[in-house]
């Protein structure tokens, strides 16, 4: 069965301070490497196959991403299209879970003043998974919680609150069905 896998970096120095990062680099804590070099090492024993990683240039998944290929000798390689949306006016600001923040990310049409809105994101998303789905390979993913929101929309269908509160964990890893 076709599938991609995914998973999100590490925690960051701006989880811990509850900011929006979006586009804006924020580096991963001790914890976060550590949930790096863990997420490495899930893999490597995990049976899965794979054929490449594809992640974020921002430094929290490359870092993340870095430590899962050190850990399996999987190819590792930028993929600018996985990095976070951005949140213009709402980056680096706390908290992220504000009324503020999550009645803006209701709008799917708002680019927050100067950022990229959900249809964007989801536009360049959509696309690289559906050039994913045509090859043959089995890719891990490694990039940000709103890149996940939009790869959990693609294989499931969500209503806008849904997709809006949807989150996973640092350095969680998920597996999407393509065939399903």
């Amino acid at each position: 069965m076709h599938c991609v896998y995914f998973a999100r970096h590490g925690e960051t120095v701006w989880n811990v301070e509850n900011k929006i990062c979006g586009m804006t680099d924020s580096p991963l804590t001790e914890k976060g490497r550590a949930q790096a070099a863990q997420l490495g090492e899930a893999v490597k024993n995990s049976g899965i196959v794979l054929d490449e990683i594809l992640y974020s240039p921002l430094s929290r998944a490359a870092d993340t991403a870095l430590a899962v290929a050190a850990a399996t000798g999987l190819p590792a390689r930028v993929e600018p299209r996985l990095r976070e949306q951005c949140f213009g006016r709402f980056e680096g600001t706390s908290p992220r879970n504000s009324p503020e923040f999550t009645a803006a990310k209701m709008q799917f049409a708002d680019r927050y003043t100067d950022g990229e809105s959900m249809l964007q994101l989801a536009q360049r998303i959509y696309n690289l998974l559906d050039e994913l789905k045509q090859d043959d390979k089995t890719y891990l993913l490694v990039a940000h919680n709103g890149i996940a929101r939009v790869v959990e929309s693609y294989f499931h269908n969500m209503t806008n609150a849904e997709y809006a509160a949807f989150g996973i964990k640092n350095c969680e890893l998920r597996k999407f069905d393509f065939d399903a």
